[in-house]
């Protein structure tokens, strides 16, 4: 009797739980988990190098490949922190990048930071500038038109060197593709370069002169992905910041600019960090962002540095500082 009342007992009162659990209203649908945003640049959408002695190896180009797989390739060695190196080339080489999200412009503090290989030789003073700094013009821009591509004005970051007189606007420049056979043309200086005469180019203010090929890079130094027998490239151009310390032309050191240009100063200093606050427009103008989407960095000097060659910025990955520091 007493185990057929608490069955009965039992029952009501499930009964019950299920009566009133039907009565209840619905629950609401669980706020969203936000996603997570990478404070890393998570795609390459452009890597388009002018000629140089790292071309074709950082990244490494393989037959067949297109624009399209050496930008991925170029994405695998530098998005989400991997830090693998890609070199720009000579001059105006570029790469175009984005972030996962806005990077947002924080007043009076530096917004994302650049990675290369720069270093400077602080041996015999500590305060010493004097290194491997190969400066790259770096450039913002804006997801304006919500498309998720940059295709919308860019505007330059206008570092120490933008207003001096010696800096120019609106250079530009034509690589001429080389006769890889062709009789090499000895240097009469420097033993280490094996054509003096391999990659010609003409520039503004009827300029012209030739990329060296030297012995320690002995593949072809054209970007083999690209079809036809010129590139060009404008943009802003770089006073050279290459110097023979020895006096023999052996020792040659590539001194660096006060501010505001990618693989100009070791990753460890402030001066790889940007600030889009110096962003200008294309007539010089000051402009105000409340935050970038892309980033642009093209090498900004056109210079041989006897037998070590040309200046060729490398970059290793960027950064935005707001969510690293948060």
């Amino acid at each position: 009797m007493k185990k057929r009342q608490k069955q009965l007992l039992l029952w009501v009162t499930l009964s019950a739980i299920v009566f009133f659990a039907g009565c209840q209203p619905d629950e609401p649908n669980p706020e969203p988990t936000p996603e997570v945003k990478s404070p890393y640049i998570t795609r390459v959408f452009e890597y388009s190098p002018a000629p140089g002695q790292f071309v074709n190896k950082m990244p490494k180009y393989e037959a067949g490949d297109t624009p399209e797989t050496m930008a991925k390739k170029a994405q695998d060695a530098i998005a989400y922190n991997k830090r693998g190196t890609i070199s720009l080339g000579g001059y105006g080489g570029y790469i175009v990048v984005g972030f996962d999200h806005i990077v947002e412009n924080k007043s009076e503090k530096r917004d994302f930071q650049i990675l290369g290989n720069a270093f400077w030789d602080t041996s015999g003073s500590p305060d010493s500038r004097s290194g491997s700094s190969e400066p790259g013009i770096v450039m913002v821009s804006v997801d304006a038109n919500k498309n998720g591509l940059p295709d919308d004005e860019w505007y330059e970051l206008a570092g120490s060197e933008y207003k001096k007189p010696e800096t120019i606007k609106n250079y530009r420049i034509t690589y001429f593709k080389p006769d890889e056979n062709k009789t090499p043309v000895p240097h009469e200086k420097y033993k280490e370069v094996t054509d003096a005469e391999y990659i010609k180019w003409n520039a503004t203010g009827n300029t012209t002169g030739y990329m060296h090929k030297n012995q320690f890079h002995t593949q072809s130094y054209w970007p083999q992905w690209i079809k036809g027998n010129e590139i060009t490239f404008t943009g802003t151009k770089l006073t050279d910041n290459c110097v023979n310390e020895s006096g023999t032309g052996q020792h040659f050191v590539l001194n660096a600019y006060d501010w505001g240009y990618a693989d100009n100063a070791p990753n460890n200093n402030e001066a790889s960090k940007m600030d889009i606050d110096w962003a200008v427009d294309k007539n010089g103008n000051s402009v105000k962002l409340a935050g970038i989407d892309f980033v642009k960095i093209y090498t900004a000097v056109n210079q041989q540095c006897g037998w070590i060659g040309e200046t060729s910025t490398e970059i290793m990955g960027i950064t935005d500082l707001h969510i690293t520091q948060n």
